[in-house]
């Protein structure tokens, strides 16, 4: 993937994280900004771009899979009845500028367009934070609005008529090793017991990092989140869990969620204390 312009997030002088604003990608991936790679602190991968099980994959951004019909997560879309189906119904996020741009962090002006025609602006804000000599937190909000004179609705293969299947927001798609990663929150172990359900904070843990991911407000905290780690790993929001979530002319859906990247295996303590650190106000 290329794109012609590009941004490093640093934390303590050192690159974390490349942005890529302007990825060059086929329409059928919904071409979007994402962040990749995202490291750890000394210097480990965290996240996959576009890997083979699923080319849709864009390291971590902001993806839904149906704003009124329009998909913006990539690949097929899930048709009640029919299954997951081959549709030219893909939609684009497009860099417009940003407000602000340091080495900690940034605020972006984006457009998602679809059939010719742009449906919601969204203002998206990224900060890098440190927290240890072995932890940082990147803090990423959304905000998307609809520019329609008309109802928009957000939806989900769930609400399509997939079960399990509410992804759509925030999504991180990460390392994939020899060995699943491991999952829990603090009162659940595995993806059985934590997919599809809501907690403060969830954990995804490899062979030497770990990734906390925790809602920073409390309308975030409400959404269940999606998981995955047998399959692939993948740790996202689901902004449509069970209904639709409608969004009339000028109204606007808000979402932030933290996560701790970490080098090491975090045991639930040292989970829990580092999300404390990094979403106190």
């Amino acid at each position: 993937m290329t794109s012609n312009d590009t941004t490093v997030l640093r934390v303590a002088g050192r690159p974390v994280g490349r942005y890529v604003t302007r990825p060059e990608l086929p329409a059928r991936l919904s071409p979007r900004p994402c962040l990749h790679p995202v490291t750890t602190l000394a210097g480990t991968a965290v996240t996959e771009l576009a890997p083979a099980d699923h080319a849709h994959h864009l390291g971590v951004g902001v993806a839904v899979p149906d704003v009124e019909g329009f998909n913006f997560w990539g690949g097929r879309t899930y048709v009640r009845d029919r299954g997951p189906t081959e549709l030219d119904n893909h939609g684009s996020q497009r860099h417009i500028a940003f407000q602000l741009r340091d080495p900690d962090g940034f605020v972006e002006e984006l457009r998602w367009v679809a059939a010719g025609g742009e449906l919601l602006r969204e203002r998206r804000t990224v900060a890098a934070t440190e927290l240890t000599d072995r932890a940082w937190a990147l803090d990423l909000t959304f905000s998307l609005t609809n520019v329609t004179k008309g109802l928009l609705s957000i939806g989900s293969p769930a609400t399509n008529g997939r079960p399990g299947a509410a992804y759509g927001g925030f999504f991180w798609r990460a390392r994939k090793e020899s060995d699943a990663p491991e999952v829990f929150t603090a009162g659940a172990d595995g993806e059985e017991k934590v997919h599809g359900r809501p907690a403060d904070w969830l954990a995804l843990r490899g062979g030497t990092w770990t990734l906390v991911f925790a809602g920073a407000t409390e309308r975030t905290r409400r959404d269940p989140w999606f998981v995955r780690t047998e399959e692939y790993p993948g740790v996202g929001s689901s902004l449509a869990h069970e209904e639709r979530v409608p969004l009339p002319p000028g109204e606007t859906v808000v979402r932030r969620v933290v996560t701790v990247v970490a080098d090491g295996r975090l045991d639930r303590d040292a989970a829990a204390a580092l999300v404390r650190k990094a979403v106190s106000p």
